[in-house]
């Protein structure tokens, strides 16, 4: 069945429509109330003068469809299924940021918390999203701190023989050693955080209350006295957060700037009546990529490079917002658009049936007064954002440091990278690189090479193993300060390596990434199932490359070096009485084996003996 006869066929039904090329992958998804009227409209005489549209058509090759029963199933349907097959004649949410969530792992026997940026159906509690990024940090910390429940990757499967510094420094209850915690007592600290996390402090005051109570009456003061603090704590917290909910709603503010076909769009964070955070999304080469959910039916005396608010913030908020958490109580933006109210239903019922509110989401288009001002602010930055990112505007380092720590969700601002790489040819002359940057240079005084000595042929893996062990085990005889950033230029494999060098030095908790090789991907260790995936125009992940880059560059330089040494150097091994400290005297001084065979006696003799300098002459006379 051709596609003309395969669309007269579609149900008048609502549903969603997936548009395929002659490979068979999905380039277009849409929505519609009528599945044939709307299909059967991308055909119609008049729509050809619309250049993008005349691309589809011509490029589909076969169309699908999913009958849903209502509109609003339509557009979340819809949603999801641009996230999963990315076509690229829609419009594709392209981020650099992405908020982080605490993770408490319940499905461990002794659960921990973690920072995450992505969502997963593994048995875990999620909490968040948190804004601004930093936010997530200190809330584990805390946890750290006041409820003892650690972040560590150690594995609590076995027992250890002994705590790393977490438990000495009172951060950690250390459920990794026998014997100096209990299952119920961690379990009772668990089900504390859990009722922190949920936002339960009333809950969670009265119960610490009632425990306080008991161990005084079992002349536990200790106990009792840290119980105190944990409601000092919790009740501060929960001072702060009922001030924050008198000062106003939670509201995001959208603003855009468009210019040269590209596309800068800011989105504020408001809670609590302040703009906590901004987040930035661009888009470049716009009417070329740019489809909206009707733009293709549009009347073709548009012309085909015109770009359409409307449509473009309707795809966006239905990707920012469908299928999350948390969605505030108002949105506001800068223009209108046609399913607007049904998107408010959508995220209402979302909301709704998460169980966190009754309360329903507005989505608002402000003409006037200080919520206008609002969007006028966010477009204001949303101009600043353009000119930063498309007129090459080079940020300061504090902020590319700011945007490192954020992307790798670093626990403090990275002020020293030590960034490593391995070089050889087919296993002959191993060698590694370690390089330095620090406050936004790199620090070649601290650059450091080595030479691999325990690994035989090839092998990557081990070689990363034994360079980061020795370069961290000095630092532990030194007594020096460990990086804020541990590099690895390298994919998992090396990557591992380099942690299991550091747990063998029962180093724990020492932030290490890895740069894989034309992927560009970043993958932080404990996060390797969530890469972190860098826009190409990021100022972060031109950091990085640099970093790696540099450490490549002077890996191979390095090992040519001691390559050059080791060809050079065969003619006078054979020599007899001239062994390997003799020829690199040699070569030192005289730059060459060539430069060697036309010295005399004389000059050889200022090197090395008269008998090996005899021996020399005699050779190449020869």
């Amino acid at each position: 069945m051709d596609l003309q006869a395969k669309i007269r066929t579609l149900p008048t039904e609502p549903g969603v429509y997936l548009y395929k090329n002659a490979e068979g992958e999905v380039i277009y998804v849409g929505k519609a109330k009528n599945l044939r009227s709307r299909v059967s409209s991308y055909f119609r005489e008049g729509r050809w003068e619309d250049a993008k549209t005349d691309t589809l058509v011509r490029e589909a090759a076969d169309v699908d469809y999913i009958v849903v029963a209502n509109n609003k199933e339509a557009l979340a349907l819809e949603n999801h299924l641009i996230k999963q097959k990315q076509p690229r004649f829609n419009i594709l949410l392209r981020d650099d940021k992405t908020y982080p969530y605490v993770k408490l792992t319940l499905g461990e026997r002794f659960p921990r918390v973690y920072v995450t940026r992505r969502l997963r159906k593994d048995g875990s509690a999620y909490y968040g999203p948190y804004f601004p990024a930093n936010l997530a940090y200190r809330i584990v910390d805390l946890i750290h701190r006041h409820f003892l429940v650690p972040s560590c990757k150690v594995d609590l499967t076995r027992c250890h023989p002994r705590p790393c510094l977490q438990y000495y420094i009172k951060r950690c209850l250390g459920p990794c050693v026998e014997g100096l915690t209990t299952p119920e007592v961690y379990q009772e600290a668990v089900r504390d955080v859990k009722l922190f996390l949920e936002g339960r402090p009333t809950d969670l005051s009265r119960s610490l209350r009632e425990r306080m109570a008991k161990a005084a009456e079992t002349e536990e003061y200790e106990r009792a006295a840290r119980y105190r603090d944990l409601i000092s704590t919790v009740e501060q917290l929960q001072e702060k957060q009922r001030i924050a909910a008198v000062e106003g709603d939670d509201a995001d503010v959208f603003g855009y700037h468009y210019e040269n076909s590209m596309l800068a769009v800011n989105l504020f964070h408001m809670r609590g009546g302040r703009v906590l955070d901004r987040r930035e999304f661009f888009w470049e080469d716009l009417p070329e990529d740019h489809v909206g959910a009707d733009a293709l039916v549009r009347p073709a005396e548009q012309s085909s490079a015109a770009f359409s608010p409307g449509e473009f913030f309707s795809a966006l908020l239905k990707q920012v917002y469908i299928g999350q958490p948390y969605v505030p109580r108002n949105i506001y933006v800068p223009v209108d658009f046609e399913d607007r109210e049904m998107l408010e239903e959508l995220l209402s019922d979302q909301i709704a049936s998460e169980g966190a509110r009754a309360a329903r989401v507005h989505i608002l288009v402000p003409q006037r007064g200080d919520k206008r001002s609002l969007i006028d602010l966010a477009g204001n930055n949303a101009k600043q954002s353009y000119d930063q990112r498309f007129r090459v505007m080079k940020p300061n380092t504090k902020a590319i440091q700011e945007a490192l720590q954020d992307a790798l969700g670093l626990p403090e601002l990275p002020r020293r990278i030590e960034c490593f790489d391995i070089s050889h040819i087919q296993g002959a002359e191993t060698v590694a690189s370690m390089v330095v940057w620090e406050d936004g240079q790199m620090k070649k005084s601290d650059y450091r090479k080595f030479i691999i000595r325990s690994v035989d042929g090839v092998d990557d893996f081990a070689s990363m193993r034994e360079v980061v062990a020795r370069r961290y085990k000095r630092l532990q005889e030194e007594k020096k300060k460990m990086p804020s950033l541990v590099l690895i230029d390298g994919g998992l494999g090396q990557l591992h390596a380099a942690a299991e060098a550091l747990e063998s030095l029962e180093i724990i908790n020492q932030p290490l990434a890895a740069i894989a090789k034309r992927e560009e991907i970043i993958y932080v260790y404990g996060q390797e199932n969530e890469p972190v995936v860098l826009d190409h125009h990021s100022p972060v992940l031109h950091l990085v490359q640099l970093i790696r880059d540099e450490a490549h560059r002077f890996a191979v330089t390095f090992h040519r070096k001691r390559r050059q040494m080791r060809d050079r150097s065969t003619e006078l091994l054979d020599i007899p009485g001239v062994g390997e400290r003799t020829t690199r005297r040699l070569l030192e001084h005289f730059g060459s084996v060539q430069a060697v065979k036309q010295a005399d006696v004389g000059a050889l003799s200022a090197v090395v003996t008269r008998s090996q300098a005899e021996a020399i002459l005699g050779h190449f006379r020869k």
